[in-house]
């Protein structure tokens, strides 16, 4: 294991340190050598972003925009088709060339992951050496005037390292391995998490149409996926509410038509509502079988709010015959602080319910937050989520009813600190702890107020480079 990941770590480094090299490309209008050259590009942001030909300079892109607009600016650029808040800080690597511009970003976490610490032989306890892990890469090329192409790919070598049960993770629920639910545990993700292709239609300043088509990509359903939300920056684990709020963000058939006027932008999408299953290296059956709707509105540079609803036929494998209705409403905050581009703050709070039929209705929410201080950075979420029996255990205990929910809540507190810094790829040294409370009828299966910890190395690029 030990070799895996030294590998691991050879692996994305080449992957991340690939770009740095040649990420620079013009900002300033005269060459300005002592100036900061790892700012974000704030000059697309609100009020200068309306102008019609903010991203061109004679045929070709000076700047980078937004996957699925000429004119907004790329840092409003969320998971799939979604939106951030215009001033969301971006960690990535950027090339310019003639025609088509080009960005990669992602993070690695090498962590120490022990759940239930402090009730041992109870259920979720157990430590393990874990690697989560992503890299996704952006290419987007001008049509004309007012035409735009945007291919993206994402992957994860989360099937490598951490075997086909993901890594512990108390109280999560979704998907299968072996045929049987993972339950205290985070699924990988496949290796190829998204392939997706868009085109943007521009009608003017204020108007543009879109259409984006993934096999995998993402419907117009939830936030921002957590993995991509400044909010969880720092925080290795995935959400609890993950299969309430952002699960479709791997989905093997989507397409998806979007209108935008001004700051709002409406969108419906078409997709197979089935999880990935348990290979992680194939391309599932798509089925077309599902629908999504959602309302966009970004109305300042520091807010992005969303409402949807979608129709998930059949989405877990364990059970075929249940369709879930599933609703989202989010809101997500980004702030810059003053004295450094790598200070800021950001925020999302979430709410995401599953209605499965027959009054089997979840409902979850999520709270979390980074401060980000230069080298340090501290973090937290507090999460509160209601399961089922089945939801929790293989098979349900004959004591509890198939309509008993049991809310369990969450609250992580972290802090990092970056060691190292190479080729604008950022080493950072962290470290979290969670602290549970639960229905009391759990308490005889996990324990009394489960606590769990991870400390962890991540590679991650450092804030994009803006300069000369």
């Amino acid at each position: 294991m030990k070799n895996h990941y030294l590998n691991l770590v050879a692996i994305v480094a080449g992957i991340l340190a690939a770009g740095p090299a040649i990420a620079q490309h013009e900002h300033h209008q005269q060459p300005t050598p002592k100036a900061d050259t790892t700012t974000t590009d704030h000059s697309m942001h609100r009020g200068h972003n309306m102008h019609g030909d903010a991203g061109m300079q004679m045929g070709g892109m000076r700047h980078m925009t937004h996957a699925f607009s000429l004119s907004l600016p790329m840092t409003r650029n969320g998971s799939g088709t979604s939106w951030q808040p215009d001033a969301t800080p971006m960690y990535a690597y950027m090339h310019h060339g003639r025609n088509w511009n080009y960005m990669v970003h992602g993070s690695v976490f090498l962590q120490y992951n022990g759940q239930n610490i402090n009730n041992k032989g109870r259920k979720g306890s157990e430590s393990a050496f874990n690697v989560p892990n992503w890299v996704m890469g952006m290419a987007q090329r001008q049509v004309g005037q007012n035409g735009l192409v945007t291919v993206r790919s994402m992957v994860s070598l989360d099937r490598v390292f951490d075997g086909g049960a993901g890594y512990p993770l108390l109280y999560q629920s979704g998907e299968t391995w072996q045929d049987q639910p993972l339950i205290d545990r985070q699924h990988p993700h496949d290796f190829i998490s998204e392939l997706a292709v868009g085109y943007t239609q521009r009608f003017g300043p204020k108007v543009d149409a879109s259409v984006y088509v993934g096999y995998p990509g993402e419907p117009a359903l939830g936030p921002t996926a957590f993995m991509h939300r400044m909010s969880a920056f720092n925080n290795p684990n995935a959400t609890l509410g993950h299969h309430w709020q952002d699960a479709t963000h791997i989905t093997f058939g989507v397409v998806t038509a979007g209108v935008r006027y001004g700051d709002f932008k409406v969108e419906a999408s078409r997709f197979t509502g089935r999880e990935p299953d348990e290979n992680r290296f194939d391309f599932d059956r798509p089925r077309f079988d599902s629908y999504s709707y959602r309302l966009m509105y970004n109305p300042t540079d520091n807010w992005a709010f969303q409402v949807s609803r979608g129709f998930i036929r059949s989405p877990e494998v364990s059970h075929p015959d249940e369709d879930v209705h599933r609703t989202t409403a989010s809101a997500q905050h980004s702030v810059p602080l003053l004295g450094s581009p790598s200070r800021w703050i950001s925020s999302t709070l979430v709410w995401g319910l599953n209605d499965a039929g027959h009054g089997h209705v979840e409902h979850s929410a999520l709270l979390e937050s980074n401060l980000q201080l230069d080298r340090w950075g501290v973090y937290g979420r507090y999460e509160w989520v209601q399961k089922s029996p089945e939801e929790l255990f293989i098979e349900a205990p004959e004591t509890f009813p198939h309509d008993k929910l049991f809310p369990v809540s969450g609250l992580t507190l972290g802090v990092t600190r970056q060691i190292a810094s190479f080729a604008n790829t950022l080493l950072q040294l962290g470290g979290q702890a969670t602290f549970y409370t639960q229905d009391a009828a759990l308490e005889s299966y996990y324990g009394k107020n489960p606590l769990s910890a991870q400390v962890y190395l991540r590679l991650t690029p450092g804030l994009m480079r803006m300069g000369m």
